[in-house]
């Protein structure tokens, strides 16, 4: 249902660092730098697989942190995604593991990216 999402940073450098190590694990990578002629001078960028779906704005934090999370293909994608992340500086919000309250097969691991947003990494899968 979602096309396409976006959040502010406040450091985009740091942002883009930080994503580019968490997301690799998951086959996505920044995809495209919207020219800032269009931005109005701030950096944009968007990271996916096929296409940009998740944006980075650059400009003041959000005043509330964000949740979002992105499918893993696979189990061992979701603890990559998770060890990826906290060598790249994000802090723990929940390792790996089933998570059967929400049903059976979701196994998810949780960080906060440096701007505080709660970034999950799930698989819906059996494995």
């Amino acid at each position: 249902m979602i096309d396409h999402i976006g959040i502010k940073v406040a450091d985009f450098e740091r942002a883009k660092a930080f994503y580019d190590k968490a997301l690799a694990p998951l086959g996505a990578r920044l995809l495209m730098m919207v020219p800032v002629e269009y931005t109005g001078g701030v950096k944009v960028g968007g990271y996916g697989r096929e296409r940009p779906v998740y944006w980075l704005h650059e400009g003041e934090g959000e005043s509330e942190p964000k949740h979002v999370a992105f499918t893993a293909n696979s189990r061992a994608e979701v603890d990559a995604f998770h060890e990826a992340a906290l060598a790249a500086g994000a802090r723990d919000n929940g390792a790996p593991g089933l998570r059967p309250h929400y049903h059976p097969d979701y196994y998810g691991a949780f960080v906060f990216d440096p701007d505080g947003n709660n970034v999950e990494a799930v698989c819906h899968r059996p494995d």
